[in-house]
């Protein structure tokens, strides 16, 4: 069976149990959930949210994927432990309670990895959080632009087998990488669901998939040329703007592609 389709809930026009509602409606087969917090909308588990999101997918068939920590772009992962751990065991509960096999981590802004003591709190934060995953039976995710030499010394580091990277198609070729050149070199340390994006996020909306500067066919090809395994492709160009068009065919774009890379899970 071919890879999932998803969504990333903080790229929609819609949020919660109306983000599964969108996803059903425009066919996709799930959805990435955001942590939430200031600034981003209303906590993931905020009373009765989870519940009702749970509900709602169930009722559409849609499949919850995923929980992103995108707050912690806000607070910053570097910071004092007494601010991120509590915030990452409760990105994990949310995960547990929303039967979520990932959650991840970006390390972008006040969470950017910019030099070796940031590279060396970043790893201590997550070193943390992956045992925390890992007796929850949870995979736990960095989603960060460092190269691939770096970002293997990261794991090292971290030194859990909860531990993965979260591969975004267009991020890195945004900071001078190529993202097919860190399939090859990271392929046994991705985590199975990949975020599509084939232009920068912040200037207007985003290209059509296969459209932009991001090399996208090629990183693709890589992920079936090194065998990744892929449950879900989701869809992170920006459709914040409510164009159901360019969504359905962004959609249609990883549909084909899904069809001829390696899945696992995606029957679950």
């Amino acid at each position: 069976m071919s890879g999932l389709v998803g969504l990333a809930e903080w790229r929609l026009p819609a949020a919660g149990v109306e983000a599964v509602r969108l996803a059903a409606a425009v066919g996709a087969d799930g959805v990435q959930l955001d942590l939430g917090g200031p600034g981003r909308g209303e906590w993931i588990d905020a009373p009765g949210r989870i519940d009702a999101v749970r509900a709602e997918a169930a009722r559409r068939d849609v499949r919850l994927l995923a929980v992103a920590g995108n707050h912690f772009n806000d607070v910053g992962l570097t910071c004092a432990p007494r601010i991120v751990r509590p915030l990452l065991e409760r990105l994990l509960d949310a995960a547990v309670a929303l039967t979520v096999p990932l959650v991840f981590v970006p390390s972008f802004r006040r969470s950017a990895i910019d030099g070796p003591d940031a590279f060396a709190r970043t790893a201590q934060a997550l070193r943390w959080a992956a045992a925390r995953a890992e007796e929850r039976d949870l995979v736990l995710a960095s989603e960060n632009v460092l190269t691939g030499e770096r970002a293997r010394t990261l794991a090292d580091a971290v030194g859990s087998p909860a531990f993965r990277l979260v591969l975004d198609t267009f991020n890195p070729f945004a900071a001078g990488l190529r993202a097919d050149a860190l399939v090859a070199a990271l392929a046994d340390l991705l985590a199975d669901q990949i975020h599509l994006k084939d232009g920068p996020p912040d200037r207007g909306p985003s290209p059509l998939l296969g459209a932009g500067e991001g090399r996208l066919e090629e990183t693709v090809d890589a992920l079936r040329e090194h065998r990744v395994r892929v449950r879900a492709l989701v869809l992170e160009n920006d459709y914040r703007d409510g164009d159901a068009v360019r969504l359905g065919a962004d959609l249609a774009w990883a549909r084909r592609r899904a069809e001829h890379l390696i899945s696992t899970g995606a029957e679950t």
